[in-house]
């Protein structure tokens, strides 16, 4: 069973910058509808758990890379606002963007332009930070992977589990979708095999998978379907509240509770941090390290 108080957390991952388009319903062929809101915000797995993590208290650190447009630029400065002290190194190509639909009813469509952008090991960054550190893993390569082993706490998400396998080193929880099929995951897939497999359910809840056999169901946190806004970020918010709780020193159950709410919180929510205000004090950070490695 893990046991740690890491002090700092960090994410190692990807950004994408959205553009988020509020409608009834998407169109059907041939259609035109309307957009009743639109907004944009540096967004995709890796942000949205580092601004999660922010909120839930505590230093964090995103290792990512950016691309060298404007798109990039103002993806740093965003998550500088939002309490993330971004470490990255511009690549000379566009930022990955996506335009993600938000339906009446709380689904959401994305489709994305362009390739993910993830942290190489090699990449000059301060990897000594997440000495000691829990750490969320969505994207990146095997060296980077390996850089992520340094945490007292590692979580991953099995949409990396080929880069996970690749790299070979232990990951102590791994967190799919049971309803993603891009995010399946069968036992020997990993070598060694993570500590425990948390498989997320939507509103039934789900299901945990010990490399000892073991296996226990937990509980969803109930939402209202009036109170559900969109579900976007919401898988992102559950890893990362898992992440933070593991880090504090929660027992696994307790910290699946804790990662319960972070995911209800966020579908009643528009957008993955709407309601976080930006702080003039923090935007400075976004600065650091522009046009090099932050």
């Amino acid at each position: 069973m893990l046991a740690t108080a890491a002090a700092r957390f960090a994410v190692v991952g990807h950004v994408e910058w959205c553009d988020f388009l509020v409608v009834d319903r998407l169109p059907r062929v041939g259609e035109i509808v309307h957009v009743a809101d639109h907004f944009a915000e540096p967004a995709g797995g890796g942000a949205v758990a580092a601004v999660e993590l922010a909120r839930l208290g505590g230093s964090v650190d995103l290792f990512t890379a950016l691309g060298s447009d404007r798109y990039g630029r103002s993806s740093r400065r965003r998550l500088g606002q939002l309490r993330v002290t971004v470490r990255a190194r511009y690549q000379k190509q566009q930022q990955r963007r996506a335009i993600v639909h938000l339906e009446k009813g709380g689904e959401r469509t994305i489709t994305v332009v362009g390739s993910r952008l993830g942290p190489s090991g090699a990449d000059p960054l301060p990897w000594r930070l997440l000495d000691g550190a829990a750490v969320y893993f969505t994207a990146g390569d095997a060296a980077a992977v390996s850089e992520a082993r340094r945490a007292a706490v590692l979580v991953a998400t099995a949409r990396a589990k080929h880069t996970l396998a690749a790299a070979g080193v232990a990951i102590d929880v791994l967190v799919r979708s049971g309803r993603d099929p891009d995010e399946r995951y069968e036992p020997g897939e990993l070598t060694p095999p993570p500590w425990a497999v948390v498989t997320t359910l939507g509103a039934e809840g789900g299901t945990v998978e010990l490399a000892d056999g073991e296996r226990m169901r937990w509980p969803a946190e109930r939402v209202d379907p009036s109170e559900v806004v969109d579900t976007y970020g919401a898988g992102d918010c559950f890893a990362a509240g898992l992440t933070w709780a593991l880090g504090r020193g929660y027992q696994l159950r307790d910290a699946i509770a804790v990662a319960a709410r972070c995911g209800a919180d966020c579908v009643r929510r528009r957008g993955p941090y709407r309601r976080v205000a930006p702080d003039s004090d923090a935007s400075g950070r976004a600065e650091e390290g522009v046009g090099g490695i932050g």
